[in-house]
This record gives C-alpha cells, structure tokens and sequence, in this order.
C-alpha cells in the first residue's frame, strides 16, 4: 500500500480524497495525484534494478508457443521494454516479440 501524499502547501498529512484527486482539509488547497503507470520496479535474476531501454542475456531455456524451438540460453535481447503485468520484459528475439518473466534474465 502507498503512503498518501502531504498537502505540498502546508505539508499537512491525510488529505481528503476528491473526484480527480487530493484536497487539503486545512487550508483548502486542491491537485490532482500524479499519474502512475502501473509499472513496478523490475529486478533481474541478481537483484539489478531494470530499466527500460536495457539489454539483458537470457539464462535458462525458454518454450514458445506455436514455433518450435525456443529461446536458448545466452540469447541477448536488446532494448527490453517494461510493462504492468506478470510477464514484465518485452523484448524481440529473432524479428518476434516476446514477454519475459524477470527471473529468466540477468542484466547485460
């Protein structure tokens, strides 16, 4: 749970919960909460915070669905993006876009 925001005019903390946003219940002062993109820190297999635009390397085999083969260890895949979801790397692998659990990888 996110702790909820001080009033950034007087620094009073609990403020009321309006429609778009905050309202301060002791001076009045009004704005909306910042918008979230409901993307948590990823980390890798190490413990490295993961950012989009990273290049990670793959560490165990990984099964798709529809083609056979897969993805093998080492594979490098480049310029990962993060997205909200169980699966949280997106990446391409030979031309095919793919979603990565972060566990399966380390940082590059």
């Amino acid at each position: 749970m996110s702790e909820a925001p001080t009033c950034p005019i007087c620094t009073m903390p609990e403020p009321l919960i309006a429609d778009d946003g905050f309202e301060c219940g002791t001076c009045g002062h009004e704005w909306i909460d910042e918008a979230t993109d409901g993307i948590a820190d990823v980390f890798d297999v190490n413990g490295k915070l993961l950012a989009p635009g990273d290049d990670v390397v793959i560490i165990k085999d990984l099964k798709l669905d529809g083609k056979s083969g897969g993805i093998k260890v080492g594979t490098k895949v480049k310029s990962i993006r993060l997205i909200p979801g169980d699966h949280p790397i997106q990446g391409k692998v030979d031309g095919r876009t793919v979603l990565i659990i972060a566990d399966k990888v380390k940082k590059a």
